[in-house]
């Protein structure tokens, strides 16, 4: 014990928290910098408060009789890479509560509340505004409270200025309104809701692209003459709560909705065959909509096989509802009522061979 006391004698100057790398003011100045985000959020069932060591919700309060919680969580991928790139950062707020939020609808419930995790080798307090703001854009649009979050500095562990992202969601619906894909039948339609480009998966592939294409970020994008290669790729993801409640709304139940999918990594290879039951099969009808021009140069770029892209990409559909036929026209009415453009993409049929049929496909590889 008298070694390690003399060993700290005069000479030798005190360590910090800060000379490990950790600023501790600094992360306390951020959590009030962004209560004003959180506050903008407030729904009912939350105050918005941030700073407690556990956030509430009051489930009674938000109009719930006997509530079934539905819970996702996801990150953002290798989408980060290009935003630190090009120092563009508020739309991955978005994209993290996308990611999460659509995943939650997609069992019927609505979004409730969201939180954050942001890691990072060492704070830069306008980043980490910037991407806080973003999440509460996206929660503003899905319709749920941003009611706490986590802040990790981490020197060593991430190089100075990178950092990662995830987030967690929870939503409610009553006891006997879920969504069950056990409902879907031959017969019933897939109606699609187009996505915003190339959402938040996908991102190795799009960095071999552009690696391949000879094209910097800053360059203009080839497809899209009003904005940089990066910036356009950036394009947050879609929330589509609105949209589902809409279409809830229009049907008068959410049982009416047989299934619905979250057309994320996997592509419209493995994502619609999760909403639907082992004995069905999609037949995706490629031509009822344009292969977008992101998707478009991306395939060509990369001589991406179309198989391949209808594997890896969301290709123009960011989700998929099944409903009777008769439910079509309202569901697309209801869709396109809340600012989304949807179409009758196909339908459901006995399974034979694979669990998803892509008719039309020839077309996309003259394209």
């Amino acid at each position: 014990m008298e070694a390690i006391i003399s060993a700290n004698d005069n000479t030798t100057p005190p360590l910090t928290y800060r000379d490990a790398g950790v600023n501790i003011d600094a992360g306390d100045a951020l959590v009030g910098e962004i209560s004003g985000d959180a506050k903008r959020t407030r729904r009912a069932g939350a105050d918005a408060a941030l700073g407690g060591f556990g956030a509430l919700f009051d489930l009674k309060a938000a109009g719930y009789h006997d509530p079934i919680l539905v819970a996702a969580t996801d990150g953002v991928g290798t989408k980060l890479e290009l935003a630190q790139a090009m120092n563009n950062h508020r739309g991955l707020g978005i994209d993290l509560v996308a990611m999460c939020a659509n995943d939650v609808l997609a069992q019927g419930a609505l979004p409730l509340f969201f939180l954050d995790y942001f890691a990072t080798g060492r704070l830069e307090p306008d980043t980490a505004k910037t991407v806080v703001a973003g999440i509460a854009d996206g929660c503003v649009e899905a319709g749920c409270a941003l009611i706490g979050g986590e802040t990790a500095e981490m020197p060593g562990v991430y190089p100075d200025g990178a950092y990662d992202l995830a987030g967690f969601c929870v939503g409610a619906l009553e006891r006997g309104q879920m969504i069950d894909p056990a409902r879907t039948a031959a017969g019933d339609v897939a109606i699609a809701i187009a996505s915003h480009g190339v959402h938040a998966n996908g991102f190795s592939l799009v960095r071999k692209v552009i690696e391949r294409s000879g094209l910097a970020l800053q360059d203009p994008a080839p497809f899209d003459d009003q904005q940089s290669l990066g910036d356009s790729l950036l394009t947050p993801t879609a929330i589509y709560a609105k949209a589902v409640s809409a279409v809830i709304d229009a049907l008068g139940d959410v049982t009416q909705i047989h299934g619905l999918a979250h057309i994320t990594g996997g592509g419209l290879i493995e994502n619609p065959p999760r909403a639907y039951r082992d004995d069905l099969a999609l037949e995706l009808d490629l031509t009822t909509w344009a292969l977008p021009p992101v998707f478009e140069w991306l395939k060509s770029a990369g001589g991406i096989e179309a198989p391949e892209m209808a594997r890896v990409f969301n290709c123009g559909i960011g989700m998929l509802l099944y409903v009777s036929p008769d439910h079509a026209q309202a569901t697309i009415d209801a869709i396109a009522s809340t600012g989304h453009q949807a179409w009758q993409a196909g339908g459901l049929t006995a399974r034979h061979t694979d669990a998803v049929c892509l008719n039309g496909l020839d077309g996309w590889n003259k394209a």
